[in-house]
C-alpha cells in the first residue's frame, strides 16, 4: 500500500541537538537537507548500513515519484521509471550540495500537470456524461500504471468521470459541475506552479522519511504550526483521525468518547470525498485535497455540524451523506468502566465482570485518576461483589501511556518483566519491569482484542499471554503497531522530525511490531477482512525476536494457574461451535462478506441515492449500553475457562 500520507497523531517532543546547524543559515535550502536526513538517519532504529546504500535511494525515488503522480494519469509506465532513474541521480547530486536538478524538476512538474489540465478542459465539454457501467480501479496501487498514451487516455476519462459523479451526487447541476471540475485542474495547476524551492525540499525529506518507515515523518514549519493546532483542539471536532492516501482523505481510526464515535455511522477506511458546513451548506470536494486543508473543512467550534459524504467500499461501493455534530472528545466515554453479565454453566450462574479500558489514559488534574487508578478501582469492585471472572475489553484500545500497561499488566501477575524496548542491532532489549508484587485479581482472565488494538494494548496483551495468565480472544491478529516514536524540533524555521528509534519486545522475546498478538481463540469482527494494520502499510520495519527475559516471579507464590495448551484447545472448540450456531455471527458473516473490499467501483453505484440517516440509525446497534456479540462471546468463554478450573 502506499504510504503518501501523514497521521495527525500526538507524541511527546523532545529535544534535539542544532549544533550541526550552527554554520548554517537557517531556512529549508539546499545546504540543510543533508543535515536534516543526516539528522533523521542518525535517530532512526534501522541499521546504518541499510541507510547508505543504492537500493535505499532507489526507494525514497520510488516514494517521491509515487508523490508527483499520486493517481497515475500524469506519467506513462516508461515516463515514471525514467522519473525513478532521474530522482536516484538527483539524491547523489544533492548530498553532494548541487540542487540545481530539483529546479529542473519542479518545472517539469508543472508542465505534466498543465497537460492534465488541459485534457481535463478539452474532455469537459457539454456532451461530456458519466457512463454509468463504467468500472475504476480506485486504489493506483491496485491498477496498472498506463504503458502508454491510449491507456493513460483511457484512466483519465475514467477518473474525470468518476469526479463529475461525485459532483452530480452531491446535487450540483451539470452545468456547474463542468465548471468546478475544470476549476478544480486549474487549481491543480496553480498550486503546482507555486511550489517554491523549499516546498520541493519538503517533499524529499518527507519521501526520505517514508522510505525509512511508515511512522518517521519530516514536519515544514508550516506542517509544524497545524500539529500543535491540532495537539491543542485536539479534544474538539468530530474525533477521527485522519490520514491522505492516494488522493482520498480516509478515517483511519475513531476516538472513544468522540463526537463521530458516539454517534456511530462513520467506520474506519470510508473515504471522504465532501464536505459541506451545516445539513443543508454547498459539499466542497476534497479529492486531491491537501490533508491540512480537509481537516480545516472538518474542524469547528463545539455545536455546529458537518456533513460529510464518504464512499463506502464492499461489494459494492456505497455513498453515505453523514452529518455530525462538533463536540469536545468527552473524557468519561473513553475513560475504564464496569458492566456485569451473568452466565449460566449447569445449575450454576456466574457473574462475569466486564472492565472496558479504551485507551491508557493520564488524568487531566492531580484529582482525577488515570487509567491505572481507575482499572485498579475496577478490579477491586468486580472482586468484591463476588465476580467469578474478569473479562477485559480492549477491542477499541488504540494505545497511549506506555507506563499505564505495565502498570495495569502487574494487576494480574506478581511482579516482573513486562516489556522490552530496543533497536533491531540490540542483542537485548532494556526491560520494563512491574515491580509491585501485589496482585489484585488473581482468577479467570479473559481479554478481548481486535484489529483495531494497538501498541500499549498489544503489550498488556501479549505479556499476559506470554505468561500463561489470559485467554486472548478476537481477531485473527492485533494491529501490529511495535515502534517507538520520538518527535524532534529542528532549529526554528526548518520544522521538526518524527523518527522511530526502537521496538517493543514482549517477555517471550518476540516483537509485537507488523505481527501483532495473535489470538488464542478466533472470535470474527466487522473488520476482519479490512485491510487494516501496521503489515498493510509501506516499509513497515518487519518484526524481530531478542532473547527472553519472562520472569519466574510473575507467579512466584501460585497466584494463580497458567491456562494449558489442552484447556485452550477445549475452549477454542466450544467457541467454534457456539459461533457456528448463533444468528448473530451468520449476520456478522454476511456482513463481513458485504465488506470484502473489491478493486472496482461501478459509477451508476455513485450517481444512486445515498442512504438517508434513518438507514443509518437502523443500521447501528439496537442498544449501544448492550455489549457487542464479541464482547458476549468472550464472556462464555470465560466461563467455560471457570467452569474447567
Amino acid at each position: 500500500m502506499r504510504n503518501a500520507f501523514k497521521i495527525l497523531f500526538v507524541f511527546a517532543l523532545l529535544a534535539l541537538p542544532s549544533t550541526s546547524f550552527a554554520q548554517t543559515k537557517l531556512g529549508l535550502s539546499c545546504p540543510t537537507v543533508p543535515l536534516i536526513t543526516s539528522n533523521i538517519a542518525s535517530g532512526h532504529m534501522m541499521p546504518p548500513k541499510e541507510k547508505a546504500t543504492v537500493a535505499f535511494n532507489k526507494r525514497v525515488a520510488k516514494v517521491f515519484a509515487d508523490r508527483v503522480d499520486p493517481t497515475e494519469t500524469l506519467l506513462t509506465e516508461k515516463q515514471y521509471d525514467a522519473l525513478q532513474k532521474r530522482l536516484v541521480k538527483l539524491i547523489d547530486q544533492l548530498n553532494k550540495g548541487n540542487c540545481d536538478g530539483f529546479d529542473e524538476l519542479r518545472g517539469d512538474m508543472v508542465a505534466w500537470q498543465q497537460d492534465m489540465e488541459k485534457y481535463a478542459k478539452k474532455t469537459v465539454t457539454k456532451k461530456f456524461k458519466v457512463d454509468k457501467k463504467r468500472k475504476l480501479v480506485l486504489d493506483p496501487e491496485k491498477r496498472p500504471r498506463p504503458k502508454n498514451e491510449k491507456a493513460q487516455t483511457k484512466l483519465r476519462r475514467a477518473l474525470l468521470e468518476f469526479q463529475m459523479a461525485n459532483y452530480l451526487a452531491n446535487g450540483t447541476k451539470k452545468d456547474e459541475a463542468r465548471t468546478k471540475l475544470i476549476h478544480r485542474y486549474e487549481l491543480a495547476t496553480k498550486r503546482v506552479k507555486e511550489l517554491d524551492s523549499a516546498d520541493i525540499f519538503g517533499m524529499y525529506l518527507n519521501a526520505y522519511a517514508s522510505a525509512l518507515d511508515p511512522h518517521t515523518t519530516y514536519f515544514s514549519a508550516e506542517d509544524l504550526e497545524d500539529f500543535q493546532i491540532s495537539m491543542q483542539l485536539s479534544l474538539q471536532g468530530i474525533g477521527a483521525r485522519l490520514i491522505s492516501r492516494d488522493g482520498f482523505t480516509t478515517i483511519e481510526e475513531l476516538v472513544p468518547g468522540g463526537a463521530a464515535d458516539k454517534q456511530g455511522m462513520l467506520k474506519p477506511k470510508d473515504q471522504i470525498v465532501a464536505v459541506a458546513q451545516g445539513e443543508k451548506g454547498e459539499p466542497v470536494d476534497v479529492i486531491d485535497m491537501d490533508l491540512r486543508d480537509v481537516v480545516k473543512l472538518i474542524r469547528g467550534k463545539k455545536g455546529t455540524k458537518v456533513t460529510l459524504s464518504i464512499l463506502r467500499k464492499g461489494k459494492k461501493t456505497e455513498r453515505l451523506n453523514i452529518t455530525i455534530v462538533r463536540d469536545k472528545i468527552d473524557l468519561t466515554e473513553s475513560a475504564a468502566s464496569l458492566k456485569w453479565r451473568e452466565v449460566k454453566r449447569g445449575n450454576k450462574k456466574l457473574k462475569i465482570a466486564v472492565i472496558d479500558l479504551p485507551s491508557f489514559y493520564q488524568g487531566q488534574t492531580r484529582s482525577k485518576a488515570g487509567s491505572s487508578e481507575d482499572v485498579a478501582k475496577l478490579l477491586k469492585e468486580a472482586k468484591s461483589k463476588g465476580a467469578d471472572g474478569v473479562m477485559l475489553d480492549l477491542s477499541r484500545n488504540g494505545g497511549g501511556l506506555l507506563s499505564a500497561a505495565v502498570e495495569i499488566s502487574g494487576f494480574f501477575i506478581e511482579a516482573g518483566a513486562i516489556v522490552g524496548v530496543g533497536t533491531i542491532e540490540q542483542a537485548r532489549a532494556e526491560v520494563l519491569d512491574d515491580r509491585d508484587i501485589r496482585v489484585i485479581w488473581d482468577g479467570p482472565l479473559v481479554v478481548l482484542t481486535s484489529k483495531l488494538s494497538a501498541s500499549a494494548s498489544e503489550i498488556l496483551a501479549g505479556a499476559l499471554q506470554d505468561y500463561g495468565r489470559a485467554v486472548i480472544v478476537g481477531d485473527k491478529s492485533t494491529f501490529g503497531k511495535g515502534t517507538v516514536q520520538q518527535m524532534n524540533p529542528l532549529p526554528p524555521g526548518l520544522g521538526a522530525i518524527k523518527v522511530t528509534t526502537s521496538m517493543f519486545y514482549l517477555p517471550g522475546g518476540m516483537s509485537t511490531q507488523s505481527i501483532g498478538v495473535s489470538s488464542d481463540i478466533v472470535v470474527p469482527s466487522i473488520f476482519s477482512n479490512l485491510e487494516i494494520g501496521e503489515s498493510y502499510q509501506d516499509f513497515a520495519v518487519p518484526s524481530q525476536k531478542t532473547k527472553e527475559f519472562l520472569s519466574p516471579r510473575a507467579n512466584a507464590n501460585r497466584k494463580w494457574t497458567p491456562v494449558t495448551k489442552a484447556q485452550m484447545n477445549k475452549l477454542s472448540s466450544k467457541s467454534s461451535q457456539r459461533i457456528k450456531k448463533s444468528k448473530e455471527f451468520k449476520e456478522l458473516k454476511q456482513e463481513i462478506a458485504k465488506n470484502d473490499p473489491q478493486k472496482t467501483i461501478t459509477l451508476g453505484d455513485i450517481l444512486k441515492d445515498s442512504k438517508s440517516e434513518e438507514e443509518l440509525e437502523k443500521e447501528k446497534k439496537k442498544d449501544e449500553k448492550e455489549l457487542s456479540i464479541q464482547a458476549k462471546e468472550a464472556t462464555e468463554i470465560l466461563a467455560d475457562l471457570i467452569t474447567m478450573k
